[in-house]
């Protein structure tokens, strides 16, 4: 009997089938001072002790994405060792903070799966959730994943696709961040003037800044998240793939545009909720990120009156500036160098 696993293929799932993920993961501060050193994140709550403090938290919580790429790196073993392209999220909420030294564990249900026309790979839907040591519920999401069939003979499943939210109500939002002394939010150190009240629904922001990816980068990125991924390491293996080379895990892209979108959004200060969203295109090593994002719609908050909701687009590119907001041809069809369209809450003071 072996004793090693090669992970699940398309016909191992069952829609309703419960898996715990192995290796619970302790978030330490140099796991956070690493995901500022790798994506230069600036937003000042989880930047700043003394800022954080200053409005009501302990002292400054873990970058919402790192949260997300820790609980995400949990399921990819039983999930998407097999994987031939992670393909999109939706019904993403932040459900309260994660501090250093918190402890966390990921359990996913299978909520669908369906079988692709060409009878070798398969669509697998689930809905995974992080909890800290202590049981509270930090984060769920649902992704959906292509994965290979370990025989392309065998029979297809009965479809079934799950009925997903195109947006959360912005009314389920904020319960990972405490009622703030927002009187203490200081623009100056925040980097920027502008509040929710300044901010249009339409509006198009140009992020200006590129930051282009190493191979070192994004590798140490996701061995920090303990994402096993063999199509973002191997090379041995993935040099005969269609795209000839390790493809960057399109986590590391989000977290790109995210750090960029600091220069405009600057008091979007938290992910509350993933609406949805789509890795339209592979990156590579030695490519360029830029970013620009889409004020989709604003929403006050019941019970808030430090905070409320901006419902923004964030659209990455690869070696394409985005002065002239980059997205889809006349056809409906993604312009070449688009490589992210990504739907999400932020909290913004007020």
């Amino acid at each position: 009997m072996s004793k090693t696993s090669r992970g699940n293929f398309f016909e191992d799932f069952e829609v309703g089938q419960i898996i715990r993920h192995a290796t619970p993961r302790t978030v330490t501060s140099g796991d956070q001072a690493l995901y500022t050193a790798l994506y230069g994140s600036r937003f000042a709550v989880q930047s700043s002790d003394a800022f954080a403090k200053s409005l009501g938290y302990a002292h400054a919580p873990v970058d919402d994405l790192l949260t997300f790429h820790v609980a995400f790196g949990k399921t990819v073993p039983d999930i998407s060792l097999n994987a031939v392209a992670n393909l999109g999220y939706a019904g993403g909420r932040f459900l309260a903070p994660v501090f250093p030294g918190d402890t966390l564990s990921t359990v996913s249900e299978v909520i669908g799966k369906k079988e692709n026309s060409n009878g070798k790979t398969g669509v697998v839907y689930v809905r995974s959730t992080g909890y800290t040591d202590s049981g509270t519920e930090v984060l769920d999401y649902v992704r959906w994943v292509m994965v290979n069939k370990r025989d392309a003979g065998s029979p297809a499943p009965d479809p079934v696709v799950p009925d997903l939210p195109a947006a959360l109500d912005p009314q389920s939002l904020g319960g990972a961040v405490p009622l703030l002394d927002s009187a203490n939010w200081d623009n100056e150190l925040s980097g920027s003037e502008f509040r929710f009240a300044d901010y249009e629904v339409g509006e198009k922001i140009d992020h200006v800044d590129g930051m282009t990816v190493e191979e070192a980068e994004h590798q140490m990125a996701t061995r920090l998240y303990q994402n096993t991924a063999k199509v973002h390491f191997n090379q041995h293996t993935e040099a005969s793939s269609r795209f000839g080379g390790r493809l960057i895990y399109g986590g590391h892209v989000i977290s790109l545009a995210r750090a960029l979108s600091f220069n405009g959004l600057a008091n979007a200060f938290h992910i509350a909720g993933i609406n949805g969203g789509r890795h339209v295109a592979p990156l590579g090593a030695g490519d360029t990120v830029y970013a620009w994002s889409e004020v989709l719609e604003k929403a006050e908050i019941e019970g808030r009156t430090d905070v409320a909701a901006l419902r923004l687009r964030l659209v990455a590119t690869k070696n394409l500036p985005c002065s002239d907001f980059p997205l889809k041809d006349a056809d409906g069809k993604y312009v070449d160098g688009v490589i992210l369209d990504f739907d999400y809450w932020a909290l913004m003071p007020r």
